[in-house]
């Protein structure tokens, strides 16, 4: 994104300022920003950048959606106090996080497939975040590698999210390659060992993972190759053939696509004709996550990885307890956006007591239902040290690309400046519980 006035007095005034001064002085010349500022508005924009099953994949949820709804609607429940006649001319975004000063308490929740929305995905995604200073949380189930990820980005802070598979082996090749790419930290995934009942995509018949994407972490580790190997040379055949239509082939096209990986060709010819891509996806499908993972596995992670583990997925505050009592380095409040159980507890309703428990011990990220800078702002108020953003970045991403995502981060940020500064404090540090009326 251009600087519009790099010599606004506003530029010295916040980011709030400086991004109102951008906006209004570009449109002067008639320049619009590149994506709807209004949350409903960009998700409705969104609606109509992407295709049925990309837009039913990104904003889906579980069963009748009410976690969902109840994600946002625990929002409602708070409202922040307007507090005039104070000085709030110079305000403070910065938290302390993994030992460094951040700019701000945003960070980039994972998000997989993001080539449903845009084709640099993950590339595009990671370079906005870079832009902005916030970390960006590198999903397990890209459609980048990682390295690639990080290669587009240099230097950046970013974490690496694992979803706990079925092979161990599998699970340290990726931490370490992680780690070796330069992540902070591991952010462990825990609430997806079974798929959510996901109402969308299941009348859309649609899984992206079966048609290859999603799917490019795995198929660039060395372990996961070997398994494909594996499969591929044991198998006689296809026991589960399906019905030939022009949406298979298109599906199997899909698939050969991203099989370069395995086969080593760059010709779609070649990887059509190789049993590897399709292995690759059958493999895939069989190791994705276990259900029999228990609190006694997690302590593999520690011989997978020097770097911190952050556990997401936690909502039950006896469960925020045990991860600090079992030494993790930071809990992320998370009910996957409402997309794994159907009238979930909603997220904001157990940060305060989850924060009164285990705040101070180690970090509380939160995440579910923020869709702007005042429901960020609400949720450092009740105790989150840092607030994680989901869909608004991928819709973001869907209408116009990294600027997209720039233009999303930054919205989100200038808003929680104004309600900072609005509610009379200068300082993120110091929003509490007496920043906020219960409804």
């Amino acid at each position: 994104m251009s600087n519009v006035a790099p010599n606004d007095p506003a530029a010295a005034r916040g980011i709030s300022r400086r991004t109102q001064s951008d906006i209004y002085r570009a449109g002067i010349s008639g320049e619009r920003p590149a994506v709807p500022i209004d949350a409903t508005a960009l998700q409705s924009a969104a609606q109509a950048a992407l295709t049925p099953e990309a837009y039913a994949y990104v904003a889906g949820g579980a069963g009748a959606e009410a976690t969902v709804a109840a994600n946002r609607a625990a929002f409602g429940r708070w409202q922040v106090w307007p507090r005039p006649l104070r000085d709030v001319s110079s305000r403070d975004l910065s938290v302390e996080f993994l030992g460094r000063t951040r700019p701000t308490p945003l960070l980039l929740a994972p998000l997989g497939v993001m080539e449903l929305a845009h084709p640099e995905a993950d590339l595009a995604v990671a370079r906005a975040a870079a832009s902005a200073g916030v970390p960006y949380t590198v999903s397990n189930q890209a459609s980048f590698p990682l390295e690639r990820i990080a290669q587009s980005a240099p230097g950046a802070p970013r974490l690496f999210q694992l979803y706990w598979s079925a092979s161990d082996e599998l699970n340290a090749s990726l931490l370490a390659r992680a780690e070796a790419s330069g992540c902070e930290a591991i952010v462990v995934t825990l609430d997806t060992h079974l798929l959510g009942w996901r109402t969308r995509d299941l009348d859309l018949a649609y899984l992206p993972f079966t048609r290859g994407m999603g799917i490019a972490q795995y198929t660039s580790d060395p372990v996961f190759q070997k398994l494909v190997q594996q499969r591929a040379s044991a198998s006689s055949g296809d026991s589960s053939a399906v019905r030939v239509t022009p949406k298979t082939i298109a599906a199997g096209v899909s698939i050969a696509r991203r099989g370069a990986a395995l086969t080593g060709s760059r010709s779609l010819r070649d990887n059509l004709r190789s049993p590897l891509p399709r292995a690759a996806v059958e493999t895939f499908l069989d190791v994705f996550s276990t259900p029999t993972l228990t609190w006694d596995d997690l302590a593999k992670a520690r011989e997978w990885t020097s770097l911190p583990i952050i556990l997401k997925g936690i909502v039950h505050p006896d469960d925020a307890e045990r991860a600090a009592d079992a030494g993790a380095d930071g809990v992320w409040i998370s009910n996957h956006g409402g997309r794994q159980i159907d009238r979930s507890v909603p997220t904001l309703d157990v940060l305060p007591e989850i924060s009164e428990r285990i705040g101070g011990r180690m970090p509380v990220i939160f995440d579910s239902g923020v869709r702007g800078g005042a429901d960020a702002a609400i949720a450092l108020a009740l105790g989150a040290d840092l607030v994680a953003l989901g869909r608004p970045y991928a819709y973001g991403l869907g209408i116009a690309g990294e600027r997209g995502v720039q233009e999303v981060i930054r919205n989100v940020l200038a808003e929680l400046d104004i309600t900072l500064g609005l509610a009379g404090l200068t300082s993120v540090a110091d929003l509490d519980r007496d920043a906020l009326r219960a409804v």
